[in-house]
């Protein structure tokens, strides 16, 4: 049987090799000369040939750029334990692509892209924190004699 800590420490390091995946293909994405507009575009014709013709290629565009960020959020918080400091650096990260992009031909940066971006960290961080605190709960913790309960060694949980 494993402890916390092992699991804890398994969680992080792939958190690690995840980040790292991650970072690659993103910067792929982001910094490409080839527009991810062109994908927008087919993801919302096909959306659209599905039978919602009131789709419209920003809220397509908005959609995936919450897609986009969702695993950083998640991944920073299992790496850092810490969902705040996880979206603030995935804030910055946008911010940074983003003026990053105003030197490619084709590409131009939007506040609203640092939204999405932003929320998507945020839900990722999240769902990072509830994985996390799920990884943390001590086993123990469950009617044993563990310190807080209300049960001690020796001793009965109700002594009245």
């Amino acid at each position: 049987m494993c402890d916390g800590r092992d699991v804890r420490s398994d969680a992080r390091r792939w958190a690690l090799w995840g980040l790292g995946a991650y970072v690659l293909a993103v910067i792929v994405v982001l910094l490409s000369p080839v527009s991810p507009g062109r994908a927008v575009e087919a993801i919302t014709e096909a959306v659209r040939e599905l039978g919602l013709p009131g789709v419209r290629q920003g809220w397509v565009e908005f959609g995936a750029n919450i897609v986009l960020f969702l695993p950083f959020g998640f991944l920073l918080t299992l790496l850092w334990r810490r969902p705040w400091l996880g979206v603030l650096v995935a804030v910055g990260v946008s911010v940074a692509a983003e003026v990053a992009q105003t030197a490619l031909d084709g590409r131009f940066a939007t506040p609203r892209d640092v939204l999405a971006n932003s929320l998507g960290a945020l839900l990722g961080a999240a769902i990072g924190w509830a994985v996390r605190r799920r990884l943390v709960r001590p086993a123990s913790g469950r009617g044993s004699a563990a310190p807080g309960n209300g049960a001690q060694r020796g001793t009965p949980a109700d002594p009245g």
